[in-house]
């Protein structure tokens, strides 16, 4: 590759449509996102064939748009990345397709990148200078996951969700407040307003010393039943509370967790934070102060970077294709796709 290498990367994993043109994986040149929050807001929750048929009708446009901030043109182009899983397939399928179709027409390579790789390499566009071996907790709407990387592609799952992801249980405790959708940022800033101690609620899996997977549901559940409770009573359901002290029983498990794997890992000296529910304010105060009590650096996308878009998925796709990690033509969309280890 050469040594100025233009990768353009689509993103079209779930309900975000999202083109990016990045420079040599860590400058980015242009990033459009177009969201579609709007259309899915009514019914609580992304629907997979409203995400589809949108991804459609804007991918061409938002990829013009991404060219076109960038100042460049198709032939300027080195590389193609793709989000090809896991995702909701009919969305993948619209990002994959065009994906390889661009690849095939501009004689380009093409870069297959799981789309939780690419949440990680947001953190490639912060401008930090990164070493390996690092930690890195990924935690979204539909995964949450602890990993160790001894380099680029290595990758160890030193734990995971065995239920609910903590992105999906905020989008779920939000719905039953009346909060709208997306869950995470409304939470976020209206536990800011709260009191954590009025309610207590459960740290799952905590107890389990060395265990390193999470589990959500449990949590989910008393919320839900707190909730419930709160309304047969006749009175007003203290929203702010109870978001404090939910945030705050979600956080705390995530950044135990994340020093339990570093001190199995003997303090490693950074630590990556990734994926939409990254971008969470309470989480990234207690997980630095937390990191820096035993010298270790935190690193995060902005807030921007952390939810889906296709600076990632370029970011990523740039080192997959410097490590000859070429995809086929016949690429498909894998929905359920695993992260693979080293």
């Amino acid at each position: 590759m050469s040594r100025k290498t233009l990768i353009l990367g689509l993103e079209t994993s779930c309900d975000d449509t999202s083109a990016a043109v990045v420079l040599n994986g860590r400058t980015v040149l242009s990033n459009v996102v177009s969201s579609q929050d709007s259309f899915h807001l009514r019914f609580g929750g992304v629907v997979p064939e409203i995400a589809s048929r949108h991804h459609l009708e804007i991918i061409n446009p938002v990829i013009d748009e991404a060219l076109s901030k960038a100042g460049v043109a198709f032939r300027d182009l080195d590389g193609i990345a793709v989000s090809y899983g896991p995702g909701l397939v009919g969305s993948l399928l619209v990002g994959v397709s065009v994906a390889k179709a661009l690849a095939f027409s501009l004689e380009l390579p093409l870069a297959a990148v799981n789309h939780l790789e690419g949440h990680i390499y947001a953190n490639f566009l912060t401008g930090a200078t990164i070493s390996f071996p690092l930690l890195c907790l990924v935690v979204s709407g539909g995964h949450t996951s602890l990993l160790y990387m001894e380099g680029h592609g290595q990758i160890e799952i030193l734990g995971r969700t065995r239920d609910d992801a903590a992105g999906e249980v905020f989008d779920k405790v939000a719905r039953a407040l009346g909060l709208g959708f997306p869950g995470g940022p409304v939470i976020d800033k209206l536990a800011q307003q709260g009191e954590a101690a009025a309610f207590s609620f459960p740290r799952a899996l905590m107890g389990e010393e060395g265990k390193l997977d999470f589990s959500f549901s449990g949590v989910k559940t008393a919320v839900l039943n707190c909730i419930r409770r709160e309304t047969e009573k006749g009175g007003q359901v203290r929203t702010a509370d109870l978001a404090a002290a939910f945030q705050e029983a979600v956080v705390e498990v995530l950044v135990e967790k994340s020093l339990m794997a570093a001190r199995q890992r003997g303090m490693t000296r950074q630590f990556l934070l990734a994926g939409g529910v990254a971008a969470n304010g309470e989480l990234r105060r207690k997980l630095r102060q937390k990191l820096e009590s035993v010298n270790m650096e935190l690193i995060h996308p902005p807030v921007e970077l952390c939810t889906d878009n296709g600076a990632m998925i370029a970011a990523a796709g740039y080192y997959y294709l410097r490590q000859g990690r070429r995809a086929s033509w016949d690429l498909n969309a894998v929905p359920n796709l695993e992260l693979e280890g080293a």
